[in-house]
């Protein structure tokens, strides 16, 4: 076999990752050099901006933007972050905002335009709840990552020195989304967060799990994060680390679920993975194009519909199966 490929990757240390990263899983004809970024997002914006690393943990958004503008990198079909997105908008429990349509005429909080979490959620206000984003003005406090967006005329920045979570408490903005996302945190968007209390507010959506299995069971949409992405001219010298790539995290990933189901993978995460299982199915980290082209083509439809993306995009644009990759040899 030819020599190993020296590879540096930036991938975040997630519980069915952590034997690649560790090295006990190897990735077939790689030497692989992990970098770790926390947080996780500031290996985005080193990748989209600097094409710092081979291979990359990046936000699907995020990947979306940068491929349609040119850069030169391709994602692979792995998903290792999944969760639904009807929950995750806060409000006052007084604002009187009780639908996602309430938002209209109203200024909403989020880190980034393009963040995934907040994408997802206004896909699902949009399409599901009949929301016109055009009509919601959008406050971040954050710059994007991929230099060349041209954001929307109804998204602004906030204050210098403010944040959203300071926005929301004095009733600047009337809505946010949760967590470091949005309202949940102060400091750096790439570091130096402090997290911030949030209990105090109430999700719009308050039967966002119900809300959740129906979509689900409707659309076959299952929220995406987490997208692994490869250098173009990693692809084009070595066609076959995408095939490598795959097998080693679909291996990670299936010795993670077996400690899942098992009981032995304990802690918040597996909670919450435990909890989707009810919802997807046996695997809630489903790996390949057409176990998620459902969900991938929503992406990129909501993508262009809310501005992000100059043009549509296609599934081959988009992504390599790794299953039609060759072999290393």
């Amino acid at each position: 076999m030819s020599q190993k490929v020296r590879l540096k990757l930036a991938i975040a240390d997630h519980p069915h990752t952590a034997a690649i990263r560790d090295g006990s899983i190897e990735i077939e004809g790689v030497d692989a050099e992990f970098v770790t970024v926390k947080p996780q997002i500031g290996a985005f914006r080193r990748m989209v901006r600097d094409l710092e690393f081979d291979v990359c943990e990046l936000a699907p958004t995020t990947y979306i933007i940068a491929r349609a503008y040119g850069r030169p990198f391709k994602a692979l079909p792995i998903f290792v972050v999944r969760r639904f997105h009807h929950g995750g908008m806060l409000v006052k429990p007084d604002s009187g905002i009780r639908h996602p349509k309430d938002l209209e005429g109203k200024k909403v909080g989020v880190r980034a335009y393009s963040v995934t979490t907040g994408v997802w959620i206004r896909q699902v206000f949009i399409d599901e709840y009949g929301m016109d984003n055009d009509k919601v003005t959008w406050i971040v406090d954050d710059e994007e990552h991929v230099t060349q967006l041209q954001l929307p005329a109804n998204v602004q920045h906030t204050p210098e020195d403010v944040s959203l979570a300071d926005m929301m408490d004095s009733d600047q903005i009337q809505a946010g989304v949760e967590a470091a996302a949005g309202i949940g945190r102060t400091g750096a968007p790439t570091g130096g967060w402090q997290e911030v209390d949030t209990s105090m507010y109430v999700d719009l959506i308050p039967n966002a799990a119900e809300a959740e299995a129906e979509y689900y069971a409707r659309t076959g949409v299952y929220p995406m994060h987490g997208t692994i992405v490869v250098k173009d001219e990693i692809l084009e010298q070595h066609p076959w680390i995408a095939r490598s790539l795959n097998d080693a995290f679909t291996r990670a990933k299936d010795e993670w679920l077996a400690k899942l189901n098992s009981g032995e993978a304990t802690g918040k995460g597996a909670e919450k993975y435990r909890a989707l299982q009810d919802i997807v199915g046996a695997d809630p980290l489903p790996y390949g194009i057409e176990e998620n082209r459902a969900t991938i083509e929503a992406l990129e439809q909501t993508a262009f519909k809310q501005g992000l993306t100059p043009r549509r995009m296609t599934m081959e644009e988009l992504f390599v199966d790794p299953a039609k990759a060759p072999v290393r040899v």
